[in-house]
């Protein structure tokens, strides 16, 4: 026990309580390992599944088929991907534009400015949009989006419909990676730059935004990925006709839309593409995961 003095020193803990804790020690983390192997496992176990599944196939007509076949005609053997790997991107990028924007400055406006009954009824409303299931999202698109999007431009169901709700389905999970991002930077930036007398505007954007420039990347690399792997919601409201569009308001099938309708019956070869299309979604999460790091690697640097 320290003195008031501050002058003893603590009493050494006995030997066998000291073999115990380093023993504790050792079992935590051996069952972190255990766990972190799992789990790295788990992924290296779904990637080997859907490349066995697809090899075949892969070796039988190359994997370049996937993209210049003449079109999406399983039953004919032509198996051609890139309308719908388009249609996935495109997507992607729509929905986290029109998603980013809104989650950052809602993200923003909880952590500095809103008052703390506000900030609380704030992230009381964005966690609880966050736990609602994709389905329910997909019905208030066919009921409002589509309809609407249909007296601008028929036939409503499109692109278009699929990125204005996907874009709501990923704002919660971008605006609470966001808030912990913000909530992660030290306070005594924000401190030492206001006692320079900058506003606190411009230490939000300055020195806040980018001393969180890693986890805001991150939050967009997670809602990236939600997106591109979303079903539900795209089959719901997407129109699902294979074809490249030439606006936002036509309709399209995502690769993850296809696997959903076509699993059910596919047999052969049919069977076999719809897990090359698995194998490609996967592989697209991986490159927009490595370029996030790469992105955020190359700003912190800077």
């Amino acid at each position: 026990m320290w003195t008031s003095a501050g002058t003893d020193a603590p009493s050494p803990a006995p030997p066998g309580l000291r073999r115990r804790s380093r023993w504790g020690d050792q079992l935590f983390w051996l069952g972190m390992a255990l766990l972190a192997a799992m789990a790295a496992s788990t992924v290296l176990l779904i990637a080997w599944l859907l490349l066995s599944e697809s090899l075949p196939l892969i070796l039988k007509g190359g994997a370049w088929r996937f993209l210049s076949d003449p079109g999406w005609w399983p039953r004919e053997g032509s198996f051609n991907m890139a309308p719908m790997a388009l249609a996935s991107l495109l997507l992607t990028v729509g929905a986290l534009t029109l998603a980013a924007p809104f989650g950052i400055a809602y993200a923003i406006h909880t952590v500095f400015n809103a008052g703390p009954r506000q900030a609380v009824l704030l992230g009381g409303l964005v966690e609880a949009s966050a736990a609602v299931p994709t389905v329910v999202y997909g019905l208030w698109g066919i009921t409002a989006v589509v309809p609407l999007l249909g007296q601008v431009n028929p036939p409503g169901a499109s692109l278009a419909a699929g990125i204005v709700v996907v874009a709501v389905m990923i704002f919660p999970t971008l605006t609470l990676l966001v808030q912990a991002a913000l909530r992660a930077v030290p306070a005594h930036y924000a401190h030492s730059a206001e006692a320079l007398g900058v506003s606190r505007g411009q230490v939000i954007l300055r020195i806040i935004l980018p001393a969180a420039r890693k986890g805001v990347l991150s939050a967009m690399v997670l809602a990236a990925a939600r997106a591109i792997g979303e079903t539900m919601v795209v089959l719901m409201v997407c129109g699902n006709i294979v074809q490249v569009p030439g606006s936002v308001f036509e309709p399209v099938r995502t690769l993850t839309a296809n696997i959903a309708l076509e699993m059910p019956y596919a047999m052969g070869d049919h069977r076999m593409s719809l897990f090359v299309a698995g194998l490609l979604m996967l592989v697209l999460i991986a490159v927009m995961v490595m370029l996030g790091g790469t992105l955020a690697r190359g700003r912190r640097h800077t």
